[in-house]
């Protein structure tokens, strides 16, 4: 009888249990398609992503028609240039024809209007005002990057695959942060110029003005320099795993830094020293120490490998690598690494870390480097790039603030937050987890102008989200690991603070995902998103 009433108890306890868990996942699933019904209901100027300054939605839109045409502003070829990106965006959205014509006229008839105005300094470098009616769609800006910048909103303004109709209403809207970078790692994993391309145009959607290349580490080096031959055809012959690497040539990387120019992202090439060079000192004896190549590197190891700092060749080599580079680059920055120098002892650092930042600054650049540069000496006009994360020593904080106090200004990439090869969580395929799992809304929720101790908004230059690819082989990989979450990352670049919320941001991204599926972007479905 004892027994009887024991199995009774536990029956009732396994009914109760089973019925709190259905009830439990009903409300769950109960939950999850409210939030997809608020999601589809939000209005489109509700669904901008990055969350504009200001908007003003109201009165009758404008349908796109066989008709529209893309009028921009007589004599400028800029104008021009973007009215044909946009039109090239949108034809195979709408179906459309979309002329293109040099003139905004008014009475020149009904479309878009792309104007640059004199008179509209207060948008600044990037920021621009759309207004849509009844009449057409005019997105008027100071400069053309901000010409081009309106017309990305645009394009989130027409539904992507529905109705070629924008909702009338006003955006005046300015970015918070001038840098918004997002960065590909080449040398552990090679990547082609067209792969590369469709990053640019997928950054490009949703803001993003810098793209930084990652062009050489231990696994690889990914650009010819003729000073320097073996660089590019022995030293980047390989790569993670032990695949054939591969190099881009220098018309390869011209061609890039046109195609991302016309998009109005500026490179960023790195060439990561002292540390991080396994590949130059296999493809030359003489910068190591010992005067012996290496073989070459095809693990996912960091902090073994040093140029020589005592050699006067050394200098020869950095000088003529970014001689050669800067004068493919007409960007700000050379970006010349500096982290992970763990066999590079601390006074040579400092001592190659000097002579570097002096080469950089003969080639007319800026010099971005790593935040482990603050463990030295800055140069003045230096930019360094943390990427930190919450373990990371409140003496490493401190040398970065004094830094800034200095005069430095600083770009966050903080690794547990913008790190796109961090997995999601445990289930995630590729990528890695030495900086803890990031889901979507831990590379959301923080403030960069917040974010470091020490370090005001006024010292914070921008963010960057930072694809390393030990463990990212192909473009599913890439699509999988950097989508959504780069998107997190340009919306804090760009948005007010007072904009940021990750209640109504989840929203806003769900309604992404036509977008993103319409452009083949493999992206990661998150639970924590009511993706429509």
């Amino acid at each position: 009888m004892r027994l009887l009433r024991v199995l009774g108890a536990l029956l009732v306890c396994t009914v109760l249990t089973g019925s709190a868990a259905g009830a439990g996942a009903a409300t769950a699933a109960g939950s999850g398609s409210a939030d997809r019904a608020r999601a589809a209901a939000l209005p489109p100027y509700e669904r901008i992503v990055p969350a504009p300054a200001r908007t003003a939605p109201g009165g009758p839109g404008y349908r796109l028609g066989t008709g529209t045409v893309i009028r921009t502003t007589a004599g400028s070829a800029a104008a021009r240039g973007v009215g044909e990106l946009l039109a090239a965006a949108l034809r195979p959205e709408t179906g459309l024809p979309l002329k293109v014509a040099g003139t905004d006229a008014p009475g020149a008839g009904d479309g878009i209007r792309l104007r640059l105005d004199p008179a509209a300094g207060a948008y600044g470098e990037e920021g621009y005002r759309l207004a849509a009616d009844e009449d057409g769609v005019v997105v008027t800006a100071h400069r053309p990057a901000g010409l081009f910048r309106g017309t990305q909103t645009l394009r989130q303004l027409l539904p992507a695959g529905g109705p070629a109709e924008v909702a009338g209403g006003t955006v005046a809207d300015t970015p918070r942060f001038g840098y918004r970078g997002a960065m590909i790692d080449l040398a552990r994993h090679y990547f082609s110029p067209a792969q590369v391309r469709r990053f640019v145009d997928q950054l490009a959607l949703y803001k993003i003005n810098v793209l930084h290349l990652h062009l050489t580490d231990d696994q690889g080096w990914r650009l010819a320099v003729d000073s320097w031959p073996r660089l590019a055809a022995y030293g980047g012959a390989s790569e993670v795993g032990g695949g054939p690497g591969g190099h881009w040539t220098k018309a390869d990387y011209r061609e890039l830094v046109r195609y991302a120019g016309e998009r109005y992202l500026e490179v960023v090439p790195e060439i990561d020293m002292p540390g991080h060079v396994n590949a130059a000192l296999a493809s030359y004896p003489e910068l190591n120490c010992s005067g012996v190549a290496p073989a070459r590197y095809t693990g996912t190891k960091v902090g073994f490998s040093s140029l020589c700092v005592a050699k006067e060749r050394t200098y020869e080599f950095v000088a003529d690598v970014l001689r050669e580079v800067a004068e493919l680059t007409p960007g700000r920055y050379l970006h010349i690494g500096g982290d992970e120098a763990y066999s590079t002892p601390h006074a040579d650092y400092a001592a190659f870390m000097a002579r570097a930042q002096q080469l950089v600054a003969a080639q007319g650049k800026t010099v971005l480097a790593w935040h482990q540069l603050a463990g030295a000496k800055p140069a003045p006009g230096a930019v360094l790039q943390y990427w930190g994360h919450d373990k990371t020593s409140a003496a490493d904080k401190a040398q970065l603030a004094e830094a800034v106090r200095g005069g430095t200004k600083v770009i966050l990439s903080p690794a547990d937050r913008t790190y796109l090869d961090m997995k999601y969580d445990a289930q995630t395929g590729p990528g890695m987890s030495w900086a803890g799992y990031v889901p979507v809304r831990r590379s959301y929720e923080w403030d960069p102008g917040r974010y470091l101790p020490g370090v005001d908004e006024s010292a914070v230059a921008g963010v960057e989200a930072a694809l390393w690819t030990e463990k990212v082989a192909t473009t599913a990989d890439a699509d999988l690991m950097a989508f959504p979450r780069l998107i997190s990352t340009a919306e804090l670049g760009w948005s007010p603070a007072s904009s940021l919320s990750w209640d109504t941001y989840r929203l806003r991204l769900a309604t992404q995902a036509p977008r993103l599926k319409s452009l083949g972007v493999g992206y990661y479905r998150s639970a924590e998103v009511p993706w429509l």
